[in-house]
């Protein structure tokens, strides 16, 4: 398995690229900006993108889908209820200061269970609102298993709730119900800073002690 994660734009998005080596097939996980550093990877790997995937649709995390879809033709996923997001784009842009990115028609709308395979890679959905409304995790399962949390759960934190639609006692709950619900040797990969693990984040995320 290939994977390489890097961080893009303003916000040091997190960019995951998930690739079977066998087949050569990829997913690119929140592909927020700088995608010709994404291309640069998946040529010097030798990738195609099967999936481009938005954890969810804020501008940090989307801004670059259009450019990659574009240079790929790989259809764009991304939960339901965050396409008011998405289609607010100008809105978010303005409030950061920067320029209005492209916007493409969103393929498929991925819903809790669903399966996306590349190559022998498994990566199933799981619906985490509390960000955002349409909020998704990605949980890839094995020997070497791996869950991919968008802005639901950081190392140390929790996602941002102060922005539209956002709710705490949702994230919280996604958090609870369904992301400690995995072993504790489970490598999370956030939507922003470092990778942890679900035992340490258990242990000792201030945001899930006593609740």
């Amino acid at each position: 398995m290939i994977q390489e994660t890097l961080a893009v734009g303003l916000l040091a998005c997190n960019c995951t690229i998930l690739g079977d080596e066998e087949t050569g097939e990829a997913v690119v996980i929140d592909p927020g900006d700088e995608i010709e550093r994404v291309k640069e990877i998946l040529t010097r790997r030798n990738l195609k993108v099967k999936y481009i995937v938005a954890t969810h649709a804020h501008i940090d995390h989307v801004g670059g889908i259009e450019k990659l879809h574009r240079a790929t033709g790989a259809p764009v996923l991304m939960h339901r209820e965050d396409l008011p997001l998405y289609e607010n784009l100008a809105v978010q842009a303005e409030w950061l200061g920067v320029e209005t990115p492209g916007k493409i028609e969103v393929e498929q709308f991925l819903k809790e269970g669903d399966r996306l395979r590349v190559g022998g890679l498994s990566l199933e959905t799981l619906h985490t609102p509390g960000h955002s409304p349409g909020s998704i995790s990605l949980w890839m399962p094995g020997q070497d298993a791996r869950l991919f949390s968008g802005d639901t759960l950081f190392q140390g934190s929790i996602g941002r709730t102060d922005l539209w639609g956002g709710n705490l006692s949702q994230i919280l709950a996604s958090i609870q119900e369904k992301l400690m619900e995995f072993p504790d040797d489970t490598r999370v990969f956030p939507g922003h800073g470092p990778s942890t693990a679900i035992g340490r984040e258990r242990e000792s995320n201030p945001f899930l002690q006593g609740v």
